[in-house]
């Protein structure tokens, strides 16, 4: 069974039971800074497990897109990928136990064709706050059954501690901070039979095997939280005032269940991938340990990668953007291990088979494919260059230290977590503290050279970074005579790549406005204005209609940056009619418009309660 019938069964077998189906989340947390990414389906849901009413009702389904950074180092596996699709359902104080766990069991033996006899499940053990869930075991013996099979405690249902059966965003209950929800889970694993265990390579084999082992035998596939605690201020769990259901399975696990195979790569949803490596780097995926996991961690890291700039992150040395920038770093580096070096647009051709494979279930990556394909490349083409000289320097040491790693890093821009990776695959280890110690000593020496610059959200002072901060003026300025004279900017952050705007709009521009938003840009560019700088008192400045910044502190004297600005009025006598754009600004700024190049408005978002975020190029 592929991924697109286990997505739409999914689904459908919900939807049957009186769910309502949502869209995914972005994979970017709307209004939470406590966490880079969307990393499970009840991320975006947490007020409505608190008591808030959903606006869809009280039975949800959907497909929520996620990411989990502590899987990066784990993919090359059978199993773990960074970027997964988990399928949810969610009951906020309806159903409870009775229900879900016969409708996972329904979904899988029934819609999936899963054999119940490969079946095995988990439940909580209990703990001195909460008791043994023995609700879940006496309803899993019932469901067993049901099918002829006799359910023992300790032979098919398992019972763990907090550590294994228990969920919050945040872990064990102890690891929960005030406010947060939880509760236990009840997990379900399929077996992939004992020959896995008892393999001669296997490290396991002479270990006693459970459902939740690491041997390889058993993978989970689902699992059902029953999210009825919160915890109190006093450190205290007490519950919630109405019990709640959060059902995730993984799409990859499920789908590999459905053909019986351990390997989540062996699925349609890395088989065209994988198949194009194999053509560009005549190796074959399975014939020997290095090869196959460098196919699966270039695989995983470029659909993440991929899925990451179809909800808007672009490359940077922070944050999201960093998370990014390291996938496609780590793709180039596994991808030299397989003779892909100097051929970096084979990173942007991996773009199409995603955007293939989602283009009825997430359109948006076949829409932005050509820019994704556009942005691996470019990101490809400068890190490998960077890549070639740092792994011919590494080849030159014969033990890699702090010191070094930190040489690589500031002579050739190259990662330190690339250097620690290579280390590890030389056996070797190096002393993360000793490249932190040398990395403040640069930062000390420096901070005073490079105080004051790169302000205003640029990510540097480039030729290409300059020509989208002008725009980035014209932009706003056009924004406030087509759509809002009230619009504001509401942050921004400009590289060499892109510009990005936030304004306060509570609601999604129509088509016809970027339409015209790009015309009124492209004709002030064609019109080649020049873009002035005039340091005025502040008071000045707020007089002629100048934009300030939200929520910056200004000193009495300012430098105004005039785009457009009508030489023949004395500057006294300056309104807003006599020029196209005026702000606040340190700058830098090209001097006249027409050098520019041609405006193009990428995409929009939503990046908050009422506010709109826009992703602009130049070409």
């Amino acid at each position: 069974m592929n991924s697109v019938t286990v997505r739409k069964k999914y689904r459908d077998f919900f939807v049957a039971r009186g769910h309502t189906e949502i869209p995914s989340a972005s994979l970017v947390p709307e209004n939470d800074p406590s966490t880079l990414f969307n990393s499970s389906g009840m991320q975006p849901l947490v007020q409505y497990f608190l008591g808030e009413p959903h606006p869809a009702g009280k039975r949800l389904v959907d497909s929520q897109k996620a990411i989990r950074l502590q899987d990066i180092d784990e993919v090359g596996d059978n199993r773990h990928t960074t970027f997964f699709e988990m399928l949810g359902n969610w009951s906020l104080g309806d159903y409870f136990k009775k229900e879900q766990l016969l409708w996972a069991f329904l979904y899988l033996t029934q819609e999936i064709g899963l054999d119940p006899q490969k079946l095995y499940v988990t439940v909580f053990e209990g703990n001195e706050s909460v008791p043994k869930d023995k609700e879940s075991i006496e309803i899993w013996k019932e469901i067993f059954s049901g099918v002829g099979i006799q359910a023992k405690e300790g032979e098919r249902i398992f019972a763990y501690p907090a550590k294994k059966n228990w969920w919050s965003r945040s872990g064990e209950p102890e690891n929960m901070p005030p406010g947060e929800p939880g509760g236990p889970d009840s997990e379900i694993f399929f077996d992939f039979g004992e020959e896995l265990r008892l393999h001669e390579q296997s490290v396991w084999r002479d270990e006693k095997c459970h459902a939740n082992c690491d041997c390889g035998r058993f993978m989970e596939i689902g699992n059902s939280v029953f999210m009825q605690y919160q915890k109190t201020s006093e450190g205290m769990l007490e519950e919630l005032p109405q019990k709640n259901v959060d059902f995730g399975g993984g799409l990859e696990r499920i789908t590999a269940a459905s053909i019986n195979n351990p390997d989540v790569f062996s699925t349609d949803l890395f088989i065209p991938s994988i198949t194009y490596l194999e053509s560009i780097s005549s190796k074959r995926y399975g014939n020997d340990v290095r090869t196959t996991t460098s196919m699966r961690i270039i695989v995983d890291h470029i659909r993440g990668a991929v899925m990451l700039l179809t909800d808007g992150v672009m490359p940077s040395n922070k944050q999201q953007g960093y998370v990014l920038r390291r996938l496609i770093r780590r793709s180039l580096m596994y991808g030299r291990q397989l003779g892909l070096n100097q051929h970096w647009e084979y990173i942007g051709n991996m773009v199409e088979p995603y955007a293939e494979l989602y283009k009825d279930a997430y359109p948006q990556v076949k829409e932005q494919s050509k820019h994704i394909a556009d942005v691996l490349e470019e990101e490809a083409r400068r890190f490998g260059k960077t890549l070639e000289k740092g792994m011919n320097e590494i080849q030159k040491v014969e033990q890699l230290t702090g010191k070094v790693a930190f040489s690589l890093y500031e002579t050739y821009g190259f990662p330190w977590e690339m250097t620690a990776e290579i280390a590890t695959q030389k056996g070797q280890h190096v002393d993360k503290n000793e490249f932190e110690s040398e990395f403040k000593k640069h930062q000390e020496l420096s901070r005073t050279a490079a105080s004051g610059m790169f302000k205003g959200g640029l990510a540097d002072q480039s030729v290409q970074t300059t020509k989208l901060h002008t725009a980035h003026h014209l932009l706003l300025a056009a924004l406030q005579q087509i759509v809002d004279p009230l619009i504001r900017q509401r942050g921004s952050n400009i590289t060499s790549q892109r510009l990005r705007m936030d304004i306060n709009l509570n609601r999604k521009l129509t088509n016809e406005e970027i339409k015209k938003l790009e015309e009124l840009v492209n004709a002030n560019i064609q019109k080649k204005l020049d873009v002035v700088r005039i340091d005025m008192p502040k008071e000045e400045a707020e007089r002629v209609g100048a934009q300030m910044e939200f929520n910056h502190k200004y000193p009495d004297t300012v430098s105004v940056y005039y785009i457009g600005l009508d030489k023949n009025v004395p500057l006294q006598d300056v309104t807003h009619d006599h020029y196209i754009s005026a702000e606040f600004c340190g700058g830098p700024h090209v001097l006249n418009t027409g050098d520019l190049g041609h405006f193009v408005i990428a995409k929009q978002e939503s990046s908050g309660s009422g506010i709109r975020r826009i992703y602009a190029t130049l070409s």
